[in-house]
């Protein structure tokens, strides 16, 4: 488990596509301090778990449904992506409770900067939409952030200095696509009560 709130900014440095499959090797040697085989690291959001590591980076195995649901299949050697560890029991929830469960993409389509801050507007897939409330929690690319404002097929999120100088979304522009995950607690809510009404009817 996770709380989207990244720790390094990481870079791709291979990756080797298979039939539907792929291996990446990504430098960041923050979240491989401690690292074991088996450990779990989210990738743009997406939780991998470590095949190899060593001091400055680590390889993990990308699998068919992951490369279907989330972006991951388009990285390229050169990409920066956002990395968390994942979190201990004792640990701070800095943002919210974030599976690496990626729920879809979207895309980026417009970034209107404020004083100090940016807006950045994206698309919503309609199976989507549901989960998405104003001033919920949704997770972007790996990170935590509160929903300013939304829509039938689009919301919108406020960014401040820290979350575009430490991640990803402060460098990626109009048509970029990155991963989504929403609240889980929404949708075991709503799988709770669609549950108990087939019960009674």
């Amino acid at each position: 488990m996770f709380t989207g709130i990244v720790e390094e900014l990481g870079t791709v440095a291979r990756v080797e596509l298979g039939a539907e499959s792929a291996v990446l090797r990504i430098e960041g040697p923050l979240v491989v301090s401690d690292a074991t085989h088996g450990a779990s690291i989210s990738v743009n959001g997406v939780c991998l778990t470590v095949t190899e590591h060593d001091a400055s980076g680590f390889t993990v195995d990308v699998m068919a449904e992951t490369l279907a649901r989330s972006s991951l299949g388009a990285l390229a050697p050169g990409d920066r992506v956002n990395l968390e560890r994942a979190m201990p029991a004792d640990g701070r929830f800095g943002g919210h409770v974030v599976q690496g469960h990626v729920d879809g993409t979207a895309t980026i389509t417009a970034r209107t900067p404020g004083d100090h801050w940016e807006t950045v507007d994206f698309t919503l897939p309609a199976g989507l939409a549901a989960y998405v409330v104003e001033k919920g929690s949704i997770t972007v690319d790996g990170v935590s952030l509160t929903v300013a404002h939304v829509g039938d097929d689009a919301f919108g999120v406020s960014l401040i200095p820290t979350t575009l100088d430490l991640t990803t979304l402060g460098h990626k522009g109009v048509g970029d696509v990155v991963n989504l995950e929403v609240d889980v607690i929404a949708k075991y809510v709503e799988r709770l009560l669609t549950h108990r009404q087939e019960v009674t009817s």
